[in-house]
């Protein structure tokens, strides 16, 4: 079953750059590691409810990756992790209920204190659509624990990530068939509810002229918009 928001990927072009201006947000960042392909590098965001924002940059070209194409675009939020209990069944359910996917493929890196952290991945055909990230070593080896989940800003957790998609009804069935569950109409579009958060599908706009994931919300600290000069091209409201 696929229960929670994982994580979101945030590109940015200088890792350094982008972890010392989070944690002038407030935020505690972790650093992450060098990735098994040596192509990217990335740093953490952890938070209480266990889900974490992931600062992610290119250490070389590599234009065969999935989010090479993104680095043209400049930096910004770029895709969604969600959480299986089991990777290899909750993709065959999916493919079951109609849904394309690749994988899963195995994934991994080094953190800088040497420990080597194993996980499988599993992707859907569309951009709109989240990937899978289920851990082959223990979760809390991928994770920061304890004190980095309790950044001095208050945040708690992602309570919402809006996704823009050319059409939410479409959109909407691709995600039934890739969580089993309904979701619900709202203001905004269409909400699936994962635990304690959601992703909530909206239309393109003027502002989000591609598929994909668009702004965040996050539970906890004082009520704000994080000025995306900052974020590194995120849209952020705290307060949620």
């Amino acid at each position: 079953m696929i229960h929670a928001i994982d994580h979101v990927v945030i590109l940015v072009h200088d890792l350094a750059a982008a972890m010392n201006d989070y944690a002038s947000l407030g935020f505690t960042v972790t650093p992450g590691g060098v990735h098994a392909d040596g192509a990217t590098h990335n740093a953490l965001v952890a938070f209480a409810d266990g889900s974490y924002l992931e600062l992610i940059a290119f250490r070389r070209e590599a234009p065969d990756h999935i989010w090479w194409r993104y680095v043209a675009e400049g930096e910004g939020l770029i895709d969604v992790a969600l959480l299986p209990d089991a990777i290899d069944d909750d993709v065959t359910a999916a493919r079951m209920r109609g849904l394309d996917m690749t994988g899963p493929f195995s994934g991994g890196r080094e953190r800088p204190d040497g420990v080597r952290i194993a996980w499988k991945t599993a992707r859907p055909a569309t951009p709109d659509l989240p990937f899978l990230c289920g851990d082959v070593t223990p979760r809390d080896l991928r994770v920061p624990t304890g004190a980095a989940r309790l950044p001095p800003n208050g945040v708690t957790g992602i309570a919402r990530v809006l996704v823009a998609t050319r059409d939410p009804a479409v959109s909407a069935a691709r995600y039934r068939a890739l969580l089993g569950i309904e979701g619900t109409t709202v203001a905004a579009g269409v909400s699936f509810e994962l635990g304690a958060s959601a992703i909530v599908l909206t239309a393109l706009n003027e502002r989000h002229r591609r598929e994909g994931p668009c702004a965040l919300e996050l539970r906890g600290g004082a009520s704000v918009d994080l000025d995306p000069a900052i974020t590194h091209g995120v849209p952020i409201r705290l307060g949620t």
